[in-house]
């Protein structure tokens, strides 16, 4: 393969483009299971790590070393822009974010800041610009959260398993919903675009927690403000990746967002996905992460399974269904990169 990292194997998959292998990268592929982040959390909190350019260097490329994927992600968290924008939390262990005051009224909307990412996120651009230098003809993934998952902390106050006070206020206050929306959508804008200019080679959206709403409440709630971020991160002319988790009710809602890649989990087949939504966007997934946890013959059963509908297909990239799972031994997710490397690919020419 060539050593610019934009006509890599991934880059070439996300714009559904001939690859020469399948390429394979995993959500949280920088993390607990790795005895050397392990190590290194003994030292520092993950925020500290995140506000530390060399460490997301460190962290971020490491996982790559090990693991032989196609792609890094950033290492980072969804939560690390809100800080600039006057909202205060901390990460829990065993709980996630925190926030200190939850935002339940247009008082509290109104009060948030722009993102100027040059001045505020300087230690993540710094960090993107080291880790791109030490990768080489490895592209780099930027991301943010999507609005609705970082407005589900924001207003709940931590992690929800109803979402009962952010549904509250979508249905019942218009101006406090529309307003953070707003102010979310635009700073991921900012922020990703910030991301691209550093060096990222393309940007996911994490908007995890988005399978909790019906489709009319997306359509109507979430996929405006998702539409105006993919429209105006188009300009970028890098791959837009769009993930969630239960969302196969929503697949045809997000597929109209402008996104060019869709992240699936592992309760929908990707053929299924295929078939619905026809082959004009690039497909990444879908391992149960599970599987990772219980042996070698059911991750390789897995993936096969996953591989005989999307190998030969364009525009496909192999990953989990979701975040790898702390549990997981590293050497089980090497062989996982080894064996989807060694999947015969039909020959097709490189443009």
């Amino acid at each position: 393969m060539t050593s610019n990292p934009l006509t890599s194997r991934f880059i070439r998959a996300c714009w559904r483009q001939p690859v020469d292998r399948i390429p394979v990268w995993f959500m949280r592929q920088a993390g607990r299971y790795q005895p050397s982040y392990r190590a290194l959390r003994r030292q520092y909190s993950l925020l500290e790590i995140a506000h530390r350019p060399e460490l997301i260097q460190q962290v971020t490329v490491t996982a790559v070393e090990d693991l032989q994927v196609d792609a890094a992600i950033l290492f980072s968290d969804i939560m690390v822009p809100l800080e600039p924008m006057g909202i205060g939390f901390d990460i829990q262990e065993a709980v996630g974010p925190v926030v200190h005051e939850p935002i339940r009224t247009i008082g509290q909307v109104e009060r948030l800041k722009p993102v100027n990412p040059s001045r505020d996120l300087d230690f993540v651009l710094e960090g993107i610009e080291r880790t791109v230098a030490a990768l080489g003809q490895v592209p780099l993934i930027g991301f943010s959260g999507g609005p609705f998952t970082l407005a589900s902390y924001v207003i709940e106050g931590g992690p929800s398993r109803t979402y009962q006070w952010t549904k509250s206020i979508m249905w019942n206050a218009p101006n406090v919903w529309s307003g953070l929306m707003e102010r979310l959508a635009a700073m991921v804008v900012t922020y990703l675009t910030a991301q691209v200019a550093a060096g990222a080679s393309a940007v996911q959206v994490f908007d995890s927690w988005i399978g909790a709403l019906s489709r009319p409440d997306y359509e109507r709630f979430v996929e405006p403000y998702m539409t105006t971020i993919f429209a105006q991160l188009k300009a970028l002319q890098v791959p837009l990746i769009y993930f969630g988790v239960g969302t196969a009710h929503l697949l045809p809602a997000m597929a109209r967002t402008g996104a060019t890649v869709l992240g699936v989990d592992w309760r929908t087949p990707l053929r299924h996905v295929r078939r619905l939504l026809g082959d004009e966007w690039a497909l990444q997934g879908n391992l149960d992460p599970v599987r990772l946890l219980a042996g070698w013959p059911a991750v390789k059963d897995g993936a096969e399974d996953i591989l005989r509908d999307m190998g030969n297909q364009p525009g496909f990239i192999f990953n989990l269904g979701h975040g790898v799972p702390k549990e997981t031994d590293p050497v089980t997710l090497r062989q996982l990169v080894d064996w989807i490397h060694h999947w015969p690919v039909e020959p097709a020419p490189m443009k």
